[in-house]
């Protein structure tokens, strides 16, 4: 029993010195006023300063006797937001409690909450970017109440890097990483032996989805799923004269946009993807066509062959041959 203690004595320390090790590199630290307030109080107390209006008379000025020393704060002097050239920036008006809210007294020791931003605020996500809508509610966000990220109470904050010269979900170079740290099973997909060139920055995911929602599914920047797909792959638009249903009605009920191990982002390999729609139809449980071994070879087989089924029916997403009607030619 003793040595069963000791050894649950040691685990407990190595996780908690585990936890202090992960929490020091994230540079993670809690706000003074998060000893003493619950998260309730402390959106009590900023509701209440926001009814006060007690706004410093020296603006920003304030914030920096005490905050200057900090590189993060003062990045913001590089970026859009710390523009004293722009009348859009907060620094033309209300400077930093424009975002962070009336100072009240929170300079007189600094335990009088503020507004802060992103994973180590106390504030819902909701509240959090009610100010940032404030200011950024345009058609490119109109729909951000019924997005993906914001029922997912993902906070602005999450993405965006507001203090820093350049934000990273901004630029091409670097957006798919900030997706990619919440979307792993894209990542995945993405690293597989067929995918789109987004592991390259060739594209990026707002090339097809909205972040700020749409009134598509999955967030598409177009109305429907194959309109997105058409923006690019032009050349399977339709009307055809010889059509295929699947093709029309969605391109993945074939294809995973975000990445396969099958050739052309199929989720199935032929013949077992064409077998779900056309598992009883003439030879498409028995393959008669190509070699007559029947598999006893090599490439012997209609359905391992080659292309599978599309050796013979290689106009798979339309045809407008007059004799397409088998989608051969």
């Amino acid at each position: 029993m003793k040595t069963t203690h000791q050894i649950n004595t040691l685990f407990f320390a190595l996780l908690c010195l585990t936890a202090s090790s992960v929490f020091m590199s994230n540079n993670v630290q809690a706000a003074k006023w998060d000893a003493s307030m619950t998260p309730t109080e402390v959106e009590a107390t900023l509701d209440k300063k926001f009814a006060e209006g007690k706004y410093s008379p020296k603006g920003a000025d304030s914030c920096l006797m005490c905050h200057k020393k900090s590189e993060k704060v003062m990045a913001i002097f590089k970026g859009v937001h710390g523009s004293i050239d722009s009348s859009k920036s907060p620094m033309a008006g209300l400077q930093c409690e424009a975002c962070h809210g009336p100072l009240g007294s929170h300079n007189r020791g600094g335990k009088e909450p503020m507004i802060t931003f992103g994973p180590t605020s106390t504030l819902s996500a909701d509240k959090q970017n009610s100010v940032c809508m404030s200011c950024h509610l345009d058609d490119n966000r109109m729909s951000w109440d019924s997005s993906h990220h914001a029922n997912g109470d993902v906070a602005c904050a999450s993405c965006h890097s507001v203090h820093a010269e350049h934000d990273p979900i901004l630029s091409k170079q670097t957006e798919m990483e900030v997706c990619t740290s919440c979307h792993a099973k894209q990542k995945a997909d993405m690293n597989k032996r067929s995918s789109h060139p987004m592991k390259w920055n060739q594209m990026t995911c707002s090339d097809c989805h909205n972040p700020h929602g749409s009134m598509s599914d999955a967030d598409l920047v177009q109305p429907t799923v194959n309109e997105t797909c058409y923006s690019c792959h032009a050349e399977k638009r339709g009307p055809k004269l010889w059509e295929h249903a699947p093709v029309t009605e969605n391109c993945v009920n074939c294809h995973n946009p975000h990445g396969s191990v099958n050739d052309a982002m199929l989720k199935t390999r032929a013949p077992q993807l064409c077998q779900q729609c056309h598992a009883g139809d003439g030879h498409t449980s028995n393959a008669y066509l190509g070699n007559t071994d029947m598999g006893s070879t090599v490439n012997g087989s209609a359905f391992t062959g080659g292309r599978s089924c599309l050796n013979c029916h290689s106009q798979v997403h339309g045809s407008n041959h007059p004799s397409g009607k088998l989608l051969q030619r």
